[in-house]
């Protein structure tokens, strides 16, 4: 017992020290530099007059926890989806979830401009919901659409079909320079009264996929041996996608769609601890922040002095894994 829980606990101590590391980096480096000593004094002498200490305090530190905290809502929220599908390419970006956000947030700029953040959360959530009950409406109205490639396509279909309407209506009301943030992801533009109110969200999310890990276990096995074992599967997948609706509803307001962290994460943290959930989540909530803060770090690298956007990068891992897994397990029912 000692030897199975070994790596995952491991994981989960050794997570600081990588998340404390990435905080640094992201702090002292991009497109200016900022010594340690300066970094040190705009958080214990903060000096609004300093430029420095205006970019640390209202951007840097706010950009890398709100990275961390956006790429743990978005793996838990695919490996939620893994679980409850069995489908081995659910993840928020591909199945209409994040797309849902998006446009939800377009229509409630366009017609209620007066909106506050909390209300834009709102929005958020709702549009999460909605693109999730069109994919999987659809596909349970389909032959064999709930198959892996079938649902990703459908799901990639919807989401196209959602962004372009949001895009038309942008674009008629002029507004398309204001709703380019939820389409980019641009994390340097991360508000930290908005983490303040979207983090009760999350937390209630987290909490009901901690409280589901044991159940979303067995789901993982098939319906009917979920059923066989007394689990009802309904009540289950319907906790399940709250979770990941209030997940992903939160981390789009934050930041706008990021593509494919739902996706690579819980394959990795499966990968290292196995098929029980109760630490699947929880590594693969740690895996993802650590994950999406890299590459927001690396993002300022790539083409130097200038920062390549978020979601390209996240594209650099996710569009081969994408086809690898395609490759490697085909389009049948996933297994297990």
């Amino acid at each position: 017992m000692r030897v199975k829980y070994a790596l995952p606990t491991a994981i989960l101590l050794m997570a600081p020290a990588a998340v404390v590391l990435l905080i640094l980096l992201s702090v002292l480096y991009g497109a200016k530099s900022i010594d340690a000593h300066t970094v040190w004094n705009a958080i214990v002498h903060f000096d609004k007059e300093s430029v420095d200490h205006q970019i640390i305090r209202t951007s840097r530190i706010p950009r890398v926890v709100g990275a961390l905290l956006i790429g743990c809502f978005l793996a838990v929220s695919g490996a939620l989806m893994q679980g409850m599908t069995r489908n081995y390419l659910a993840s928020p970006s591909i199945m209409g979830v994040s797309d849902g956000s998006v446009f939800a947030v377009t229509l409630a700029m366009v017609f209620l401009p007066s909106n506050h953040n909390l209300s834009m959360i709102g929005f958020s959530l709702l549009g999460s919901a909605f693109g999730a009950f069109v994919v999987f409406g659809l596909a349970w109205l389909i032959p064999r659409g709930m198959t892996p490639v079938k649902l990703a396509i459908l799901g990639t279909i919807i989401g196209m079909f959602l962004n372009g309407v949001a895009d038309a209506v942008a674009t008629y009301y002029q507004i398309s320079q204001s709703i380019s943030f939820w389409y980019n992801a641009r994390l340097y533009q991360m508000d930290p009264a908005m983490i303040k109110l979207a983090l009760p969200f999350a937390i209630v999310g987290l909490t009901l996929a901690m409280c589901l890990s044991r159940s979303i276990t067995v789901l993982s096995l098939g319906d009917e041996m979920s059923a066989g074992l007394g689990q009802r599967t309904g009540l289950v997948k319907a906790g399940a996608m709250l979770a990941v609706v209030l997940l992903t509803g939160a981390s789009v307001a934050l930041a706008g769609k990021i593509a494919f962290v739902g996706l690579i994460i819980p394959h990795i943290a499966r990968y290292l601890v196995g098929q029980d959930y109760r630490w699947v989540i929880p590594v693969s909530g740690v895996l993802g922040g650590i994950f999406l803060a890299f590459c927001d770090v690396l993002s300022r690298f790539v083409n130097y002095p200038f920062e390549t956007p978020i979601g390209v990068v996240t594209a650099l891992f996710g569009v081969p894994f994408f086809l690898y897994l395609i490759w490697r397990r085909g389009g049948g029912e996933a297994r297990g």
